[in-house]
């Protein structure tokens, strides 16, 4: 008996190989920052939704169910691979309001002044979340729009249960401080004592909301009740979002990004996300090195690695801004000529300054960490890749009076002043000024790795803010060169280098004493990361047809397929 049971366990193994995951499927997978909001789009799946549908569910979900990321007041970027072959994505970016300026942030003098761009009402972009949806249902969705939302305005109608990660956010002191100052942030997101895991979350005004917006279409959040709360807002608090910029709010979808990487195929967000073609400046300088023939995280690997990723960040520094007010020479940047001059200027055994790579000035601001990222593939083969953001936690710390929803804080990811950096220590140029209607420039790099013959690998993203676009390359190196499964890719420890400031930052425990002493001593500077770590890289890899999904245990994330 005993050698029949091992018998049929043999010959399901054969069936099934084991690829290390947090869940393996062939009918649908869901990788997301919540578990509500992972089941919601299992649900859809369940129902005969695609994988926009699901999508679409998804992010109402995380509209409750992480209000620190997920959002109506925010803004995304949505890759999506069609089951036949093509690609598309939807930038559903902020943009400007009408009435912003260049100098808008800066004192009388000329410096920025703190907290302007972030803090208060003046810092939120026109929110974009609402129509990106709306739009992508409206030519990719197959079932009713109400269907996708219901779910999320049970939850928070009726509330859910706090996780560690949304506890943790609730009672850090910065953050209460933070949602503290604005009444109607205050009644929601803190209270007298401190939240309990497990307590439960109720959000009426966001049912509300979610109500109307199922009811009256997507388009009620820009010319509704909805609209007027936000327009309120703004004249209550000294922001500049008007009607007419809610009325004049458009998604724009594009041809993705693409490029090639060894033997396979890579397509990713093109501006104003600066993901898709920076990341294929960090892969194709790599290309020229046999990184699989290196020892993972020893210092040969590392230096490679941030030595492509200087280069990369300084020329997106240069170039990328939105491509309606900047004219991007996408050939040149994304052209194998481009690549191999950027890789022959690696020295193999010393750093470069970055000083000598681009010149610039700069002060310093620390990291933050922000956004949320989920992957998503159905049963017909259909993937989506979508990041989405308030750029840093809980946006701006303003809730939109009676809507139960925050606004965004993503205009501090224009250039405020050349050479000043973000809130993420990113440095902007005159490419990535504020004009009236412009799409800031954004880190978001939702991606799509496909076989040469076109069928899907892999769904990558991650939230993280400068660092997402090294995490992305990162994952897709440590699949393709080193041979990983996806969980283990997505776990590996990270590091990252932005091109200024000029050092390399480590996640704790991840590179050993060797390694770190190698690196230092050819010239790298070292930078421990916070025990957060860096990123959220919830990901799916496909083979044999079978789904594998990895949810990132940085922030708990959840993986559920069926």
């Amino acid at each position: 008996m005993l050698y029949k049971y091992i018998s049929v366990f043999f010959y399901l193994s054969l069936l099934l190989p084991y690829i290390s995951a947090d869940a393996v499927g062939k009918n649908g997978l869901v990788v997301s920052s919540k578990e509500a909001a992972s089941q919601i789009g299992i649900d859809i799946h369940q129902k005969g939704g695609n994988a926009i549908d699901a999508a679409i569910g998804v992010s109402f979900a995380l509209s409750v169910t992480h209000p620190s990321a997920g959002n109506l007041g925010g803004g995304g970027f949505m890759v999506i691979k069609f089951a036949d072959g093509k690609s598309t994505t939807i930038d559903y970016r902020e943009v400007a309001p009408i009435a912003s300026s260049k100098n808008m942030y800066l004192d009388e003098f000329g410096e920025v002044i703190t907290g302007l761009s972030t803090l208060s009402a003046l810092s939120s972009g026109v929110p974009g979340t609402v129509s990106g949806l709306g739009y992508v249902h409206n030519k990719y969705g197959s079932m009713k729009w109400s269907s996708l939302i219901y779910p999320s305005i049970i939850l928070a109608e009726f509330g859910y249960h706090l996780d560690a990660h949304n506890v943790s956010l609730l009672n850090n002191e910065y953050l209460k401080s933070k949602l503290s100052y604005y009444s109607s942030s205050k009644n929601i997101f803190t209270k007298e004592n401190s939240f309990e895991l497990n307590d439960l979350f109720i959000q009426k005004d966001l049912s509300r909301t979610l109500s109307r917006i199922s009811d009256y279409g997507y388009k009620e959040f820009y010319n509704g009740l909805t609209s007027d709360l936000i327009v309120e807002c703004m004249n209550k608090n000294g922001g500049i979002i008007s009607k007419e910029d809610l009325n004049n709010y458009r998604p724009i979808e594009a041809d993705p990004i693409s490029f090639s990487y060894r033997d396979f195929n890579i397509v990713s967000m093109p501006p104003s996300s600066s993901g898709g073609i920076t990341l294929a400046l960090i892969l194709k300088q790599l290309e020229y090195f046999d990184v699989s023939s290196y020892s993972f995280h020893d210092s040969k690997h590392v230096h490679t690695f941030v030595e492509s990723e200087k280069r990369a960040y300084a020329e997106r520094h240069k170039y990328l801004g939105d491509t309606r007010f900047v004219d991007i020479p996408y050939e040149l940047l994304l052209s194998d000529e481009y690549s191999h001059d950027l890789f022959k200027s690696i020295n193999d055994s010393l750093s470069t300054p970055s000083n000598d790579i681009y010149t610039q000035e700069i002060t310093f601001d620390t990291e933050s960490e922000e956004t949320t990222h989920f992957s998503i593939i159905d049963k017909y083969g259909n993937c989506v890749s979508v990041t989405t953001t308030l750029n840093g936690w809980f946006g701006n710390g303003i809730v939109v009076d009676g809507s139960g929803f925050l606004l965004n804080n993503e205009m501090d990811d224009f250039s405020s002043k050349p050479g000043h950096p973000n809130m993420y220590g990113l440095v902007g140029s005159e490419a990535n000024s504020i004009e009236p209607g412009k799409r800031m420039l954004s880190s978001m790099t939702p991606t799509i790795v496909s076989h040469k013959d076109n069928s899907p690998y892999l769904i990558l993203g991650s939230p993280g803010g400068s660092t997402i676009i090294t995490t992305v390359a990162q994952i897709v190196s440590n699949v393709i060169d080193f041979n990983m499964e996806i969980k283990d890719a997505v776990e590996s420890k990270r590091f990252h280098h932005q091109w200024l400031p000029d050092l390399i930052q480590i996640e704790n425990h991840s590179l050993s004493i060797e390694t770190i002493n190698k690196l230092e001593s050819m010239k790298h500077e070292i930078k421990y990361r916070s025990s957060t770590g860096i990123g959220e890289a919830n990901c799916i890899m496909i083979d044999n047809n079978y789904y594998y999904g990895a949810g990132d245990s940085r922030r708990g994330a959840k993986a559920i397929a069926y």
